[in-house]
């Protein structure tokens, strides 16, 4: 396909597709992270020892680092849905708006002004109200994710609606958005699945760290030696737990598929024909550039898929062929001859996902998050009874895998958003078929706006995403070289003719309190 033969509706997914992944490499890391570094405070307030403060302030540092690059990369998603996708923003706008609204007004603002407390209140505010401070803003993240999540999954499962005498939606039931159980089932499985980001970073660092000490040969009987050790300890623990709940909440999420979406599921297989039971393909390949079923080939293990959709060997699953023809009878098997549809207007549709993405997008989803596992139990292994590991290739490939699980949630979400194709609002299948709430995405791109247009904002946009990536990339590697500091348990030395008597040993005040000067030192 030559990139230049594009039409709008072609450079606009893309220009979605793109900017909203490179922001969804930040969201995780910002909500795992955040509570790891929640937990670190909260273990310093309460046993007092220097190596949970010193961790709470560098790993501190890097969640903020990525925070702000998240919000800034963010704040384009919503001018997206006005600027190249109007049409969608007026037919999910009941829906979107009140979400969308409690997104920013309630769960943002919760996460950003406690987050600024945490940052300036060091030294200002007592120490279990600073700590009180963070958490809110941990929970200000997460809140904001169901937010987010719970409109999307209105996406893949429209419920709580009713399409009024204009043609237009209505929502008619806010708790029943809420609580749809595929918004349940993807924000269980994204939460757990950030904590799996964010203890792979503790421990690639933690590792690399620790080796760079002992071929130093400094001490490990230091604070700064307990730091990375917890660190690596903390995120190998955090990681393999996750993994365990990844899978579990994925089963659910993968069930619930195969009820509302059998087609994606079905092409993430590349099941063509139905079978009872069905296998599971463990590799697939087909002809270059073809998306007809009839051209893969693959190797299987027999009844595993029937037992992933169903939970026992024998239940037939049906096949990408068949459903092809379902949908058609059902949907159409042309667009509507209707000007909203653009030069797509009385085409074919093809029901079909493409194969290749959902297929190796959903392999790459669950060998990523198996890879990084595994580097957690390495870690675990290697740093037993005290143990430094010095292993180049072990260490060095730990802090390579650290993403791994980033690949595994931007894959995760690639297939989730590619295999719901051709519909932007996929039909509920519980609900009768002259009741159900749909949008194809050929109808849902803004009219008016040229090829051109979107091609500039797309390049512009990915040059500034480039150039942000970038930043984020320098910041960390600089925090991560210049590791933990002395200023991170030590006050900065008092005004001259000061005197240090209203200190303790770890550089705080006794009521735990820390100095302005010590405010700037953590947030730089």
């Amino acid at each position: 396909m030559d990139v230049l033969d594009l039409d709008v509706l072609d450079i606009a997914r893309w220009q979605f597709g793109i900017t909203t992944v490179y922001h969804f490499l930040m969201v995780p890391l910002t909500i795992g992270l955040g509570v790891l570094v929640a937990v670190m405070h909260t273990m310093w307030v309460r046993t007092g020892k220097p190596e949970w403060l010193r961790m709470t302030r560098f790993w501190g540092r890097v969640y903020l680092v990525n925070f702000v690059l998240g919000v800034a990369t963010g704040l384009v998603q919503e001018f997206q849905f006005g600027l190249a996708w109007s049409e969608y923003s007026r037919f999910v706008g009941d829906v979107f708006g009140s979400l969308l609204a409690l997104e920013a007004l309630l769960a943002f603002f919760l996460e950003s002004t406690f987050l600024g407390l945490w940052i300036f209140g060091w030294g200002r505010i007592p120490k279990k109200l600073h700590l009180a401070s963070l958490w809110a803003a941990v929970v200000g993240s997460i809140v904001s994710a169901y937010f987010i999540i719970a409109a999307n999954s209105w996406m893949q499962h429209p419920v709580g609606v009713v399409v009024g005498e204009d043609g237009r939606l209505q929502q008619v039931d806010f708790l029943a958005v809420l609580t749809n159980n595929t918004a349940l089932a993807a924000f269980s499985h994204a939460i757990v699945a950030a904590l799996m980001v964010a203890g792979a970073l503790l421990v690639g660092i933690g590792l690399w760290q620790l080796r760079r000490r002992e071929l130093a040969e400094r001490p490990t009987t230091d604070v700064d030696h307990s730091v990375w050790r917890r660190s690596v300890r903390l995120g190998g623990f955090v990681s393999l737990a996750a993994f365990v709940l990844v899978a579990l909440t994925g089963d659910w999420q993968g069930k619930l598929m195969y009820e509302q979406q059998p087609l994606k599921m079905s092409s993430a297989e590349a099941l063509c024909e139905t079978e009872a039971p069905a296998p599971f393909s463990l590799f697939a390949w087909a002809k270059l550039g073809s998306n007809e079923c009839d051209d893969v080939h693959s190797y299987t293990v027999p009844g595993l898929l029937s037992f992933l959709a169903h939970s026992d060997f024998s239940t037939a699953v049906p096949g990408v062929d068949e459903l092809q023809e379902q949908y058609s009878e059902v949907y159409g098997e042309t667009y509507p001859d209707d000007p909203s549809f653009g030069d797509r207007a009385g085409q074919p549709i093809d029901y079909t996902p493409v194969l290749a993405v959902t297929y190796w997008s959903f392999r790459l989803m669950i060998g990523m998050g198996a890879v990084s596992a595994g580097v957690a139990a390495y870690a675990l292994w290697s740093t037993r009874r005290g143990r430094v590991p010095t292993s180049r290739i072990g260490v060095h490939g730990s802090l390579l895998a650290v993403g791994a699980p980033f690949v595994a949630n931007a894959t995760g979400w690639v297939f989730t958003e590619m295999g719901r194709q051709p519909f932007v609002v996929h039909p509920n299948p519980d609900v009768p078929v002259g009741e159900q709430v749909y949008f194809f995405t050929a109808q849902a791109v803004s009219p008016g706006i040229s090829a051109g247009e979107v091609w500039t904002s797309l390049i512009s946009l990915g040059l500034l995403y480039g150039g942000l990536a970038v930043v984020e990339l320098f910041l960390i590697t600089r925090l991560v070289r210049r590791g933990v500091t002395t200023g991170d348990t030590t006050p900065t030395p008092p005004a001259v003719g000061g005197d240090r008597s209203h200190r303790d040993d770890d550089g705080d005040r006794p009521d735990g309190s820390r100095t302005g000067d010590d405010v700037l030192s953590f947030a730089y």
